[in-house]
């Protein structure tokens, strides 16, 4: 079983890296389209404070994660054939080019492993009610957030040279994309936190170890049932293969995300990003796994909305909006077909 173990946290590291060049776009598509970094520059900048975000945020949403399911129900082949199944779907969007959720392919794969273990009674629904609700909740927010900003931005600035502005508006863009880097830090490797976390937990309750012969590497604290404190090694190398993930960059994904659904300058990948980030800091502090990916396509299309309706490609919106809509459901139908498939190979 300790064999096991071990390939489910490298499978979940792989996880993180995959992540991190699928979901870059979401950090580095607007400092790229405004061409205030090159690609290389970008990817770098947002890997370093992807990393930087382990120095500022808690484990409230490793901790929700966790919860996803009832403990009960969790076994170390219903999280690798979640796992299994969130690659999967995250390697199909990927190549078609589309700005899926990473969060919500875990979540969904998990989940899927889960009921086809035990049934839908085992689903913390409270966690996944939440977590679906900001499906539409965190694009709303951004796109809210960015749209208010923008206007504000143009009323403070109407009187400013346009191009003594554009390039204030440049040098202010290195600070939204970074604050928007460690949102994206903060939110997306902490899932995997929580994976690897639940992993574990569930290997020392399987092997019947005593509490105090539970070797330091795997010692996971709660707190009245809280995750309040994970093995260092598993927050240095879930935001590392994240980083490592974010420098191989997600090409398909920027050019959608940073040109098909509006035609962005410096002034509105301001205002995107920083509404991206105040949307991440606020749900990560309440705990809510939310998608980076949806946070930040809802702010472009709000500066869009700045411009005119018209300025919005709302064909190429549309498609990602469905998109959202079929991860969860898809994943978790791959990670309960995972699941049959390896019980009967590896047992449970």
């Amino acid at each position: 079983m300790f064999e096991f173990l071990i390939v489910i946290i490298c499978l979940a590291f792989v996880f993180d890296f995959i992540n991190g060049f699928h979901d870059s776009a979401n950090s580095i598509a607007t400092v790229v389209s405004t061409r205030v970094l090159t690609p290389f520059q970008a990817v770098v900048w947002a890997a370093f404070f992807n990393v930087v975000a382990y120095l500022i945020f808690q484990f409230n949403i490793a901790d929700t994660v966790a919860k996803t399911v009832n403990p009960d129900a969790i076994t170390l082949t219903v999280i690798f054939s979640g796992l299994i199944a969130a690659v999967i779907w995250n390697l199909i969007t990927w190549w078609a080019g589309i700005p899926s959720s990473s969060s919500h392919t875990l979540m969904g794969g998990f989940a899927g492993a889960a009921i086809a273990k035990a049934g839908f009674g085992v689903v913390n629904m409270s966690v996944v009610t939440k977590t679906a609700a900001f499906i539409v909740l965190a694009p709303v927010m951004g796109m809210m957030l960015s749209y208010t900003i923008s206007v504000i931005l143009l009323w403070a600035c109407r009187k400013s040279n346009p191009f003594k502005m554009n390039g204030i508006f440049k040098g202010a863009q290195l600070v939204s994309s970074a604050l928007f880097s460690i949102g994206h830090g903060a939110n997306d490797a902490q899932k995997v936190m929580g994976i690897i976390a639940a992993t574990l937990i569930v290997y020392v309750n399987k092997s019947g170890a005593d509490a105090s012969h539970i070797p330091t590497w795997m010692h996971v604290t709660k707190v009245n049932g809280k995750i309040t404190d994970i093995p260092p090694w598993i927050v240095i190398g879930c935001y590392t293969s994240m980083g490592l993930g974010t420098l191989m960059g997600g090409w398909r994904i920027v050019k959608t995300m940073g040109s098909r659904i509006t035609k962005l300058t410096p002034f509105e990948g301001v205002a995107a990003e920083t509404a991206g980030a105040i949307t991440l800091f606020a749900t990560e502090k309440f705990g809510i796994p939310v998608s980076t990916t949806h946070t930040i396509t809802g702010a472009i299309m709000g500066v869009g909305l700045t411009k005119r309706i018209s300025a919005v490609r709302w064909g190429v919106t549309f498609n990602i909006i469905w998109a959202w809509i079929l991860t969860i459901p898809f994943s978790a139908a791959m990670g309960g077909v995972i699941y049959f498939v390896l019980r009967h190979i590896l047992g449970d």
